[in-house]
């Protein structure tokens, strides 16, 4: 065989090896979102027909067809105060990753906060936020302070809980063997029990990342100009049901992204954990 065709066939093995490894992760990824995607047709179909059959008004019950149909006509609207709660959910949840690993670390290297954070952290999470938002529009007037401070309320607390049950999930074996070679506990912390803590956030990520966008959208009704949730609040007194059904759906979405991209992310960060 000459060296072209050596190296042509070599191009065709790697190609067929690859065509091999995409058809189970595709086969994967069908297993995984098909049953949900089914029985989200599935539910579309039986409320167009239930609305189509009893004749609703758009205003007590518009059909999906009219939710798509109106929320495609006001798309521009929708998206100018999408934008706003992007940033704010953006803003709001690093602050509460900053606050979570901040609150971690230090209970990891100051065991005694262990005993006196914990249950502040379970209280944090009985506070009313629907009485608590009001007064911080008092205390911190209608920017985006206050905004914040609910996204980090609603989001840090399975952060740092996370974080802190990673940290003493640690394998105490590979921990008393840096030990025994003289390793500072600060190299302890960076070599065994942050990566070994890393799962834990992920899937802590993926629970607080869920509420980030509802806590932005719950932060607007209480003190905003713009925004997804007084798009809907302006909706809702028009009697638009069509259109507040059309920001939850845009709503939806974004959550749902926001927690697929935790998995891109948890790749690309520890591809030692076997996700994706």
């Amino acid at each position: 065989m000459s060296p072209r065709g050596g190296a042509v066939a070599r191009i065709r093995t790697h190609r067929a090896r690859d065509s091999h490894t995409r058809r189970p992760r595709l086969a994967g990824v069908v297993g995984r979102v098909g049953p949900s995607l089914v029985l989200v047709l599935v539910g579309l179909g039986v409320w167009q027909g239930y609305v189509t059959a009893a004749g609703l008004r758009p205003q007590v019950l518009p059909s999906p067809l009219r939710v798509v149909e109106q929320g495609w006509a006001f798309r521009e609207e929708i998206w100018a105060n999408t934008v706003p709660t992007l940033q704010v959910t953006a803003v709001g949840f690093v602050a509460s990753l900053v606050l979570g690993w901040t609150l971690a670390v230090a209970v990891d290297f100051v065991p005694w906060l262990r005993r006196a954070l914990t249950p502040l952290l379970v209280a944090s999470q009985t506070l009313p936020i629907i009485a608590i938002a009001p007064l911080l529009i008092i205390w911190f007037g209608f920017g985006l302070l206050p905004k914040v401070v609910v996204i980090a309320l609603v989001t840090f607390f399975p952060i740092a809980v996370g974080l802190i049950e990673g940290f003493a999930a640690t394998d105490r074996d590979a921990t008393n063997l840096l030990r025994s070679m003289g390793a500072s506990r600060w190299r302890q912390f960076r070599y065994v029990r942050l990566p070994g803590a890393l799962p834990r956030f992920f899937t802590a990520l993926r629970i607080g990342i869920t509420y980030a966008v509802t806590g932005a959208i719950f932060a607007e009704y209480v003190g905003a100009t713009a925004g997804l949730g007084i798009f809907m609040n302006l909706q809702k007194n028009s009697f638009r049901t069509d259109l507040v059904l059309a920001a939850v759906v845009v709503t939806a979405t974004l959550s749902v992204t926001l927690f697929a991209l935790t998995y891109v992310v948890e790749r690309l960060v520890i591809p030692w954990n076997g996700h994706g």
